[in-house]
């Protein structure tokens, strides 16, 4: 994959999850964005198909593949409908990757196999109404309680924009959680913040009502309420007091996987844009051979392009076990830039019908937004490529 020469297994995967996009998912997205509802329908076909475990190995009950193909499906989905794709992105780099990376291996036989067929979905609890990028914000705390043989962490708190944690099918959430605090040497307070395995269905845990969102409307986001949550000790993911840094390992990873969606959606703006332009008629001909259109499409196209090169670069160094940080967030905001560019000129090309919503791209330049936001923000990611610039 170093000269992004696609294998042909990576290529039959794409062309697969390519024909299911459009076969299957495109027909009824404009019906679940306009009624604000979850794809089940869709989601079960791709756990089918075996989607949610492409990363991982075929023991849990994953197809054996790797974190690459993840990203080629999610490029092909979001073409054509980013809410699906952020459903898949989620619930494996976010939802079950913690458990795989993380877990001890009675929590692996527990979730993994679950989590991979899809049946089920898994949340990623990070962000609070008062930190996202900022750990020191973090508000939820969870104390051990009981006796030696019966330790529980009790949990209290809230989350906000935690996606696919209220579903019929969701059965997890990995939250954040302040664990203890520790002086440092100049007197200032650290706060212990571990990671903990909690089971939607355990009393005290509440997702609360669905956001009205600018896009991904067919995707499942909702802020949580956690009031006095007991699991048990063993819930416990990964070691303590190495939560904060565990989820930012696996944010690097989802950086990835957010350039891949992000990717497909350019991409999914310049496919409808070429059509459209050869379709259209203006002034006498069709308004691709106008220099002004066919020169925009042309800038999408360059776009998608980079943004493609650019998650590939960052996938293979991963692959290799190199440092891929700073390619990730390079990927990271490259794409989900193209992707906000291109809907706004595949807007600008569709004229009047680009602003009605039964159009794509119309959707698109709702959803698109989001991909300069979630997942570290465009500034996030420009921080941390100035710091490995030494800036």
């Amino acid at each position: 994959m170093a000269d992004f020469d696609l294998s042909e297994e990576y290529q039959d995967l794409s062309k697969t999850v390519r024909e299911f996009a459009d076969e299957v998912v495109a027909p009824v997205s404009t019906k679940h964005d306009e009624e604000h509802s979850f794809p089940y329908e869709v989601v079960s076909q791709m756990a089918d198909m075996g989607l949610f475990g492409l990363p991982f190995p075929e023991e849990y009950g994953g197809m054996g593949g790797d974190y690459f193909a993840l990203a080629l499906a999610l490029e092909q989905l979001g073409r054509v409908d980013q809410s699906v794709a952020i459903t898949l992105e989620a619930g494996v780099s976010l939802g079950a990757m913690p458990v795989y990376r993380f877990g001890t291996e009675a929590q692996k036989q527990e979730w993994l196999p679950l989590l991979a067929s899809g049946k089920a979905l898994a949340g990623f609890g990070l962000t609070e109404p008062e930190a996202g990028s900022d750990a020191g914000g973090t508000k939820t705390t969870a104390r051990l309680e009981g006796g030696e043989d019966a330790k529980h962490w009790v949990i209290n708190g809230n989350k906000e924009f935690i996606t696919n944690s209220g579903t019929d099918i969701s059965k997890l959430v990995t939250v954040t959680a302040v664990t203890g605090q520790h002086e440092r040497k100049d007197g200032s307070i650290k706060k212990e913040i571990s990671t903990i395995l909690v089971p939607t269905d355990t009393p005290g845990f509440k997702a609360e009502k669905a956001y009205n969102k600018v896009g991904w409307n067919a995707s499942d986001t909702h802020p949580l309420t956690l009031r006095d949550v007991k699991v048990p000790e063993a819930n416990l993911l990964g070691e303590r007091g190495r939560g904060y840094a565990n989820f930012l390992s696996i944010l690097d990873e989802g950086r990835i996987a957010i350039a891949a969606l992000a990717t497909g959606a350019a991409q999914g703006c310049v496919d409808l844009s070429v059509k459209y332009a050869k379709d259209r008629r203006a002034f006498g001909t069709n308004i691709g051979k106008h220099q002004a259109i066919s020169f925009k499409i042309a800038r999408m196209q360059a776009r998608a392009h980079t943004a493609r090169l650019a998650y590939y670069d960052a996938a293979a160094r991963m692959l290799a076990g190199k440092p891929f940080k700073t390619q990730a967030a390079i990927a990271k905001m490259v794409a989900g830039e193209a992707a906000m560019d291109n809907a706004r000129d595949a807007t600008q090309v569709f004229g009047g019908y680009g602003f009605i919503n039964e159009f794509t791209v119309a959707r698109h330049y709702r959803d698109s937004k989001i991909l300069e936001v979630g997942e570290g923000t465009t500034e996030v990611q420009l921080m941390l490529i100035a710091r490995e610039l030494g800036l």
